[in-house]
């Protein structure tokens, strides 16, 4: 996810454009780069690090003019420099680019051999390139813009000019880009807060719009060239509002961005139509001669690892051990050469999965690290990496990373299961599709939001909290008892339902609530014996299942029916309620939910 902002008017544009840049960088911050226009010409300043660091060397040049495209860049192809840092440019054409263009590699080659020379590792660089081959046919600046977008597969918001033309153009596919409606000047974001201090009145572009800034105006097109209308919003958000969306909370904007996290994990990546996941930054060893697997993390990445265990050795059939970064090394794991090591981190800095890896190389095995941030220490020193796009997450109780977790364990789970032969092309082709069908549903849950909060004000009075779940979903529990301890400070404990009458059944009375996960899978009638147990001893039952006719929920306290899936993907729906009532449950008590006492976002010591 990145960050970024388009002006033309009559005032200095690098002020302007530097402000509304520092107000974006909570949306991608490894570099940034600005491009001014003057007189036919375009100077562009590029920096790795903060916007501070930008801010500081164009003002060194004093770079003067009155249009520009900013930029702030959260990696996700090619580490974090300057030279791969927007702006880019080709010939007399410039771009910024937030999203991911998933068919760059065939485009690049194709433009290779007219003769393109390409200078950074991005995906965004195709773009230029691409607009300027129009050019060079003869095509007009806007009409080479139509072309060229026609060619790009994937998501993109664009912010483009043109050396010989004071015009500006964005373009907007499934990543957002908002038009500030300025008397005399035009402005563009790719969120409301770089441009909310100069208009509250803002157009919410839709997928395939194309605007053209001149003179102070604009209008939008098709991508036919038909001029359409979009409608004004006036929004009364403040600064910090707009920084959040209009959130109250980072943590429940990044739980409502899911549905396009889980999207751009999979963008490029699944091939519905060949029964494939395409991993291309993997090297991984000969997949034939693995043993065993293990998954390690901390936190919420370790529960992550719990449900990757569930859904690898139930396809794949290797057995998968688990352990938690801080307790691995000291047992002195017994590895072997033919082990793969999985570690999970949303930073990718987090001291003990680090250490785990280390411990790993000394056995020599295999090290693959899953994780957020392009140029993390794990990325970098792991054998192979593959990086979840949930972008930027400010909380400090993850949700969108977590779910982009357990989708990359999914989508690695069918690329080894294909090349091993273990799963046959109906099979994969069957779990890809359910697969793309998950940001839908879990949009669904958010649509029914309500009566998650309806169900967290019945419950803020209570102390202590049981969640019980079978199978796959026993993590998905110790997940969202943790989400509650992390933001909420009430003590929840997560148990397997059939461990129940093992000790934690002494706890249950009428003083005690029961969140019990049953899907209708193949723990259903066994998970309803452990209800039947609650029940027998007066404890408050709330009920989320993925059937109406569930036969508990006549007598449950509260129920909430989300979408149903394939058993391995239960985890990424089950996870957006259990997260949404966390965050009920500690906005309604009134805690810091995005900084909870105690807790760190990135835990980079032992």
């Amino acid at each position: 996810m990145c960050g970024i902002v388009g002006y033309q008017g009559r005032n200095e544009a690098f002020s302007i454009l530097i402000d509304a840049l520092k107000k974006l960088e909570y949306r991608g911050y490894d570099s940034a780069g600005i491009a001014i226009w003057h007189d036919k010409s375009i100077e562009i300043i590029r920096r790795k690090g903060k916007v501070d660091d930008l801010r500081k060397a164009a003002s060194e040049n004093k770079i003067k003019g009155t249009m520009g495209l900013a930029h702030t860049r959260w990696a996700t192809h090619g580490i974090p420099s300057e030279r791969n840092a927007h702006p880019h440019k080709a010939g007399d054409v410039v771009v910024v680019h937030n999203g991911i263009i998933e068919n760059y590699m065939e485009i690049k080659e194709q433009l290779k051999k007219q003769g393109h020379r390409f200078t950074s590792d991005t995906d965004t660089e195709v773009i230029p390139h691409l607009i300027n081959s129009y050019i060079e046919k003869g095509e007009g600046f806007i009409d080479a813009v139509r072309l060229a977008i026609r060619g790009l597969e994937g998501s993109y918001a664009l912010g483009i000019m043109r050396q010989k033309e004071r015009i500006m153009i964005a373009v907007k596919k499934e990543s957002p880009l908002i038009v500030g409606v300025v008397d005399g000047e035009s402005v563009f974001a790719s969120d409301a807060p770089a441009i909310i201090d100069m208009t509250n009145k803002l157009i919410f572009l839709e997928d395939n719009d194309i605007v053209v800034f001149k003179d102070g105006g604009f209008r939008i097109m098709d991508i036919d060239g038909n001029e359409i209308n979009r409608k004004v919003h006036t929004v009364n958000w403040t600064g910090a509002m707009a920084q959040k969306g209009g959130f109250k909370h980072f943590m429940l904007k990044e739980i409502y961005e899911q549905p396009r996290a889980i999207t751009e994990t999979l963008i490029g990546r699944v091939r519905e139509e060949k029964a494939e996941v395409d991993l291309d930054e993997l090297k991984l060893p000969d997949m034939k001669d693995i043993k065993k697997i293990w998954m390690v993390a901390c936190g919420t990445s370790y529960h992550a690892c719990l449900i990757g265990k569930y859904i690898f050795e139930s396809s794949l059939r290797i057995p998968v051990e688990t352990d938690i970064a801080s307790e691995f090394r000291y047992r002195e794991p017994i590895m072997g050469r033919h082990d793969m090591l999985i570690l999970v981190s949303q930073s990718g800095e987090t001291a003990d999965t680090i250490a785990a890896m280390k411990e790993g190389k000394k056995n020599g095995v295999y090290t693959l690290s899953i994780c957020n941030v392009l140029g993390s220490t794990l990325s970098r020193e792991s054998d192979g990496v593959i990086f979840t796009h949930a972008g930027p997450e400010i909380g400090v109780a993850s949700t969108k990373a977590f779910t982009t977790q357990i989708t990359v364990l999914f989508m690695l789970m069918l690329h080894m299961g294909r090349f091993l032969g273990v799963l046959d092309k109906k099979t994969v082709r069957e779990k890809i599709v359910e697969l793309k069908k998950i940001p839908h549903k879990i949009q669904s849950i958010l649509n029914d939001a309500q009566k998650i909060e309806e169900m967290a004000r019945r419950f803020i009075t209570y102390k202590n909290f049981l969640y019980l779940g079978r199978g796959i979903n026993y993590p998905s529990m110790m997940e969202g008892a943790l989400k509650l301890k992390e933001i909420s400070y009430i003590h929840a404990e997560a148990y397997a339902a059939g461990e129940m009458k093992h000790g934690p059944i002494a706890l249950i009375d009428e003083n005690l609530p029961v969140f019990v996960l049953s899907p209708h899978d193949r723990t259903y009638q066994k998970t309803c014996s452990n209800i039947e147990e609650v029940f027998a001893r007066r404890g408050k039952v709330m009920l989320i299942t993925d059937i109406y006719d569930h036969e508990m929920s006549g007598r449950a306290d509260s129920i909430l029916v989300i979408p149903s899936t394939i058993y391995e993907l239960q985890p990424l729906l089950s996870a957006v309620p259990l997260q949404l009532l966390a965050y009920n449950i500690a906005n309604l008590l009134g805690t810091d939910v995005d900084q909870p006492r105690n807790l760190a976002k990135s835990v980079t010591v032992e």
